[in-house]
């Protein structure tokens, strides 16, 4: 598209000088489009009273949410939540997670709902991980979600369910845990994990339900019974000890159960 390099106005196409000024057309040239500078999102996590929050900062950009979890923002900034299409109301259907992800967008600060949990900040780099269904809690609007579909056996016995949620792409993702996350990493190796507190996985890595030992009647007598075991190269995040106020809320949910069940 060519433009009056005396007026900047646009000059039609096969016109011979300049509609607005007259300038003749071998003097036109063309502007170069203004470069609109690029957003940037930061994500923190802050502790307030024993409890974290998701701090994330925008300068005329954007991020993706889990429906409930915005606390309050200030700035320039506006909320949208578009209207779920059929494949996006389906995927959350076999995924359970929440079928409307709202946006927020702008220049300000936004602060997350505080909780006793643990809060993660992945960084992708054109890379894909399969999360627990409840680890998804925010990201950069450049990160894809989709669903990752387990196999019978694993979804049946390993707590991890039918369908996972996936994160791919490029750009910040941040995942919720009871505890303290710990990496471990995998070349062509194997984890055994006896639980379901394996909270997220790069694609490579697969999970299968295995027996902890090799016969039925030794898994018996060793009490383990079946076990998660992730296999291939890549990383696993793991939180095996809850933190310290979400085991405090555990005990107390236990006494209240055992005080309300009737005596004998």
């Amino acid at each position: 598209m060519a433009y009056c390099s005396n007026c900047g106005n646009e000059i039609k196409a096969g016109a011979a000088f300049c509609g607005s000024c007259g300038t003749p057309v071998k003097q036109a040239g063309t502007v170069p489009p203004v470069q609109t500078p690029a957003g940037k999102v930061t994500f923190d996590v802050v502790n307030r009273e024993r409890l974290n929050m998701v701090k994330v900062e925008l300068e005329n950009a954007s991020f993706r949410y889990e429906a409930g979890a915005m606390h309050y923002m200030k700035g320039d900034l506006e909320l949208e939540s578009d209207i779920p299409s059929v494949g996006k109301m389906f995927k959350s259907m076999i995924t359970r997670e929440k079928i409307v992800k709202p946006v927020i967008r702008g220049t300000g600060t936004v602060f997350m709902q505080p909780s006793f949990g643990e809060f993660t900040i992945l960084n992708l780099q054109n890379d894909e991980w399969i999360l627990d269904q409840s680890a998804y809690y925010a990201s950069e609007v450049s990160v894809e979600i989709g669903a990752f579909t387990n196999r019978a056996i694993s979804a049946l016995f390993s707590g991890e369910k039918w369908f996972q949620t996936v994160v791919a792409g490029t750009g910040k993702v941040i995942i919720t845990s009871a505890g303290p996350l710990e990496e471990v990493e995998l070349i062509n190796g194997k984890l055994v994990v006896d639980g379901a507190f394996a909270v997220a996985r790069t694609s490579g890595v697969e999970l299968k339900v295995k027996k902890a030992t090799k016969g039925i009647f030794s898994s018996v007598i060793s009490g383990e019974g079946l076990v998660n075991t992730f296999t291939g190269t890549g990383k696993v995040l793991i939180s095996p000890v809850d933190n310290y106020m979400n085991t405090l809320v555990s005990i107390v949910q236990d006494i209240q159960f055992r005080v309300s069940q009737p005596s004998n």
